[in-house]
């Protein structure tokens, strides 16, 4: 896979982010392999206190950190969730919040990412580390 970001946002849009991402409204801002860019609209993914879900943040988390290791997997290989945790610092009410994800390991079997959300003030709302597997695909 390319590591020019025009072409792995193509990437995203031909493939999808899923459902669940797009039932939450996450858009992919800036995809390449060392950084990944998306936001999440607040409305729509509440919790009853009208706080930001704890777990729409790890939804976030996943759909970024997964979709970034799929990147690095390449065509004929699939990334897929081993692991993850998120520490919550502080909760979002309104407008976006923006995940920016980094990998911390690439290797050929496992990859692991860090994922900062941060709410409209720059404010880190959440904290996610992912660890995805990378498996031949089967046809």
């Amino acid at each position: 896979m390319t590591e020019n970001t025009v072409d792995a946002l193509g990437w995203i849009r031909d493939r999808g982010a899923g459902e669940l991402a797009e039932k939450m409204g996450i858009e992919f801002v800036e995809f390449t392999l060392e950084r990944a860019v998306a936001t999440m609209p607040v409305e729509g993914n509440r919790q009853p206190a009208n706080l930001l879900h704890g777990g729409a943040y790890v939804v976030l988390g996943e759909s970024l950190g997964s979709m970034s290791a799929n990147l690095h997997a390449g065509p004929d290989r699939l990334a897929v969730g081993i692991e993850i945790n998120a520490s919550h610092t502080r909760s979002a009410r309104s407008g976006l919040v923006t995940a920016v994800c980094t990998p911390i390991h690439l290797g050929r079997t496992l990859t692991t990412h860090e994922i900062a959300i941060d709410d409209d003030q720059g404010r880190r709302c959440s904290t996610i580390r992912i660890t995805n597997m990378i498996i031949d695909k089967k046809n």
